[in-house]
This record gives structure tokens, C-alpha cells and sequence, in this order.
């Protein structure tokens, strides 16, 4: 948790943006509660909800708070334990006491909220949430608000001022966000020297999240190992790791204070790549060192993206792969045959993050529409770049037999894509590489104390 005055300030600043946009009424924050994984007392992992961690950062359940936007009243609804609640979980501190730790003023039981509430819709007073991500928060809200159709009610105007305010990190956040890379690098480094011809991927799996255990939180998202990365979320770690493969490593940590890191490798399982795979992998390291190149204050990331679809089509041409003019094929389109998804997202305390409150919210500005076509249709942020951006940089090439075989059945790309030679590279896999990047006042820097080995050669040595 942050100093007190980070809350304050942040709290102060939405209700300011509120009143700029001519709102009045009542914001209304309600934090996650406890998920039962298999009966009551046996619960998922504990995870607070981002939005609330952002402006109370109290990390415990079943709370919620609201913020009056015409008097700047402020009150948190908890309840103190009882004595059943202290036989098994000790003394805890007062709501008071965590309140005052969160500069609110006024605390309410629990149950309070439902008066609360009903008191000001009676009277007419608009109610502004956002958008519940969790089932208890979205049936919470359907209570309170007297409608099975929650999404319906969501205040845009709360969303949009959160968002604006989310999206730029603030130098607390930043060091927060270099802490979990910090962790992130750790965990990628044991993942690294762990790779054992003969050995499950589960093996490795376990040591890299027992780093994320050790000194954080857990992992960000569900851990990315795999020998067929082609298959892009590939959840698996049953196989057995088999010399000259490639291997995709693609996770993150989220550190104690919530702030995640996302980093992707691909690496060799001998410890050196073939000709073939180096061909790849070359295209898309430069690939990554463009993007990283571009990124900067004015410049929008949908341009970064379809410049590295660009290089990476140049490369891809170097090998036969693909013919015609480049710009032609970036137009139609081709480079999602080989890259299917977006360059980026945003980070922060989610990984993709506040992708909750709207991925096109999010990652797009006003003047900004979101593509159909494959590829650049999957851009998740796509805005003109502003300091304190942090977003992901992980272009990637897979060979996805289906999707290839779709292709020339549907009759695509055949002026441009040499589909006899691509057959030879059905049984590839794909190679993705990511860093997290955050946006300066006149570039980008990677984020974290250390890269982590990315050029083929460093790769190479780091695995001897």
C-alpha cells in the first residue's frame, strides 16, 4: 500500500474530473468479496479488485465505499471482526483504524451501503459504478440498484475519468511496476537455466513460480510454457521438453503491491538454434527492437504496430516466404497469417490492464476505430503514446498449419504468400519476444533494473 496522500489525491482528483463533466450524484465503489473454490470456507486465492486498490488500497474483502461529487463526502463501508472472526484469524486492526490509514474521514458498518443507496436513488441522485468484473460484485450492484441489467447503468463518464487517470502511471506506480519486472526477470532467469532435455515442462514451470511465490504475490496470468508456440495461450506443461524445439516462456509477476510484469523469451531446448530457427528469430528480435525504436510521446502504437508488420513482411520476403510489395501487403493484411494478434497492451496493476472497464475504452483514443482485419483487429492499445504510458512490445511469427490451410482454401493472399514453401514450416512452432516498456518524455525505456537476454547470440550464451 502507498502512503496515505496517494489515496487522497487520487480520490480528490476524480471527484474534480467528475465535476468538470457537469456529473453530480454519488460514486460507488464495491470491492471484491471472497470465491468459494469448492465450499464456503475453501476459497480461490485472495485478489483484490484493481479500481478499488487504485483509490482505497485496502486489500481485504467485502468492502465498498462511496464518494459524494457535490460535498466531497467520503465513507467506507466495512465491518469489524467478531469473536468467531478472532478465534481463527487473531486481533485485527479496526475499519477505523484502516480508514484513517486511507484518509477517509467516516466509516459505516457493512450493511449501511443498502440504505445508503436507496436513500439516494430515492431522492433522485444518480449512482455512478462501473463495470463489475467479479459475479459477488455484479450481484452486489443488482441489489443495490434494484435491476438485473447492471451493465446498462454503467456511468461513462466515471469510466472514462478512472481510465484517464489509470492510464497514466505515476512515479510511485513506475517504481512499483520496475519492482515486478525486477521479480519478472528473476522468474525468467530460473525458467532459463532450468531447461533440461528429458525433463517435463511442469518442472520448470514450478521453479519459475516459486520465485513468484517466494517474493511476490504469484504469477500476473496463468503461466505460458510451451513447445508449440503456435498455439498462442498454450496453458499445457505435460510434455516432455525434446531436443531442437523451440520453447515459448511467456509470464509475468505480480509483486505485493499488485503491479504485474509480462515478459516473453523463446529459446532453443539444445541451447542453440538451427539455421532455420535463427532465420526466424532474427526477424523477430528486429521486429522488437523497431517497435521499442518508435515508441514515443505523440506517436500512436497502431503506427508502431503495422511499422513492425512491415519489417517483419521484409523479412519474411528475405526467406521467399512471402512476395510483392510490402506496403500492399500491410494494407490487406498478410502479416496476421504470421502474427494473428496485436503488438501491445497496457499494463499496470491488471496486465492487460483495466481491460475490464473496456478494451477499446482502454486502448483507443476518441478519433480511433478498431480494425476488422486479422492481426491488427487484435491491437489491444492502439492510442497516440503519452509519458507515463506503460505497454507491452512482443511481436511475434507463428506457423499455424489451420490457419495457413484457411487461408488457401479461402483463396488469401495468393499474389503475395508462397504457400508451397511455407508447407516445410508446418511442424515450426512460433517465437514471440516481449519487454514492457514504459513511455518517457522523449522516447521509451524498458522497465526493470535488467533485460533479459534477447539478441540470438546472448540468448545462445546465456544457455550455455
Amino acid at each position: 500500500m502507498f502512503a496515505k496522500e496517494v489515496y487522497v489525491r487520487r480520490r480528490q482528483t476524480l471527484l474534480a474530473k467528475m465535476r468538470e463533466a457537469g456529473e453530480k450524484g454519488l460514486i460507488l465503489f464495491v470491492g471484491n468479496a471472497e470465491a468459494p473454490a469448492q465450499y464456503k470456507d475453501n476459497c480461490y486465492k485472495w485478489r483484490q479488485d484493481s479500481t478499488w486498490l487504485y483509490f482505497m488500497g485496502l486489500d481485504e474483502p467485502l468492502m465498498a465505499a462511496t464518494l459524494d461529487i457535490e460535498t466531497g463526502k467520503e465513507v467506507l463501508y466495512a465491518d469489524d471482526v467478531d469473536i468467531d472472526d478472532i478465534i481463527w484469524m487473531g486481533p485485527q486492526p479496526s475499519v477505523r483504524s484502516k480508514a484513517d490509514a486511507v484518509g477517509v474521514e467516516k466509516n459505516l458498518p457493512y450493511a449501511e451501503l443498502d440504505k445508503v443507496i436507496d436513500i439516494a436513488r430515492r431522492s433522485g441522485r444518480p449512482i455512478h459504478y462501473i463495470n463489475p468484473s467479479r459475479y459477488f460484485n455484479t450481484l452486489k450492484l443488482m441489489e443495490l440498484m434494484g435491476t438485473k441489467k447492471v451493465q446498462e447503468g454503467v456511468s461513462k463518464a466515471l469510466t472514462e475519468a478512472i481510465i484517464s487517470m489509470r492510464l497514466i502511471k505515476e512515479d510511485v506506480e513506475i517504481e512499483a511496476l520496475d519492482h515486478a519486472c525486477d521479480l519478472g526477470y528473476q522468474m525468467h532467469s530460473a525458467a532459463r537455466d532450468a531447461i533440461e532435455i528429458g525433463i517435463v515442462e511442469q518442472e520448470i514451470v514450478g521453479k519459475m513460480e516459486a520465485v513468484a511465490l517466494a517474493k511476490g504475490w504469484g504469477v500476473s496470468f496463468p503461466t505460458i510454457l510451451t513447445q508449440h508456440g503456435e498455439t498462442l495461450h498454450n496453458h499445457g506443461h505435460a510434455a516432455v521438453i525434446e531436443p531442437g524445439k523451440l520453447m515459448v516462456i511467456d509470464a509475468g509477476v505480480e509483486s505485493n503491491e499488485h503491479y504485474a510484469s509480462d515478459f516473453t523469451r523463446t529459446y532453443p531446448t539444445t541451447g542453440k538454434f538451427t539455421t532455420k530457427q535463427r532465420e526466424i528469430y532474427q526477424i523477430v528480435y528486429e521486429c522488437n527492437e523497431l517497435a521499442f525504436s518508435l515508441a514515443k510521446p505523440g506517436v500512436t502504437y497502431r503506427e508502431v504496430h503495422l511499422a513492425t508488420a512491415r519489417k517483419m513482411l521484409e523479412g519474411l520476403c528475405a526467406l521467399d516466404l512471402v512476395r510483392g510489395d510490402l506496403d500492399e501487403m500491410v494494407a490487406k493484411g498478410i502479416a496476421g497469417l504470421f502474427q494473428p494478434h496485436g503488438l501491445g497492451h497496457n499494463m499496470g496493476l491488471d496486465v492487460h490492464d483495466m481491460e475490464d472497464l473496456g478494451e477499446n475504452l482502454v486502448g483507443y483514443d476518441p478519433d480511433q476505430q478498431r480494425a476488422k482485419q486479422l492481426g491488427l483487429g487484435s491491437l489491444r492499445m492502439a492510442r497516440r503514446l503519452r509519458p507515463g504510458h506503460v505497454i507491452t512490445d512482443e511481436p511475434g511469427i507463428y506457423f499455424i498449419p489451420a490457419l495457413i490451410e484457411k487461408f488457401k482454401k479461402e483463396g488469401l493472399g495468393y499474389d503475395f504468400v508462397n504457400y508451397a514453401k511455407l508447407e516445410g514450416y508446418y511442424d515450426f512452432g512460433g517465437i514471440r519476444l516481449e519487454d514492457d516498456v514504459l513511455i518517457t518524455e522523449n522516447g521509451a525505456r524498458r522497465l526493470g533494473p535488467h533485460r533479459l537476454p534477447i539478441a540470438p547470440d546472448d540468448v545462445e550464451a546465456a544457455m550455455k
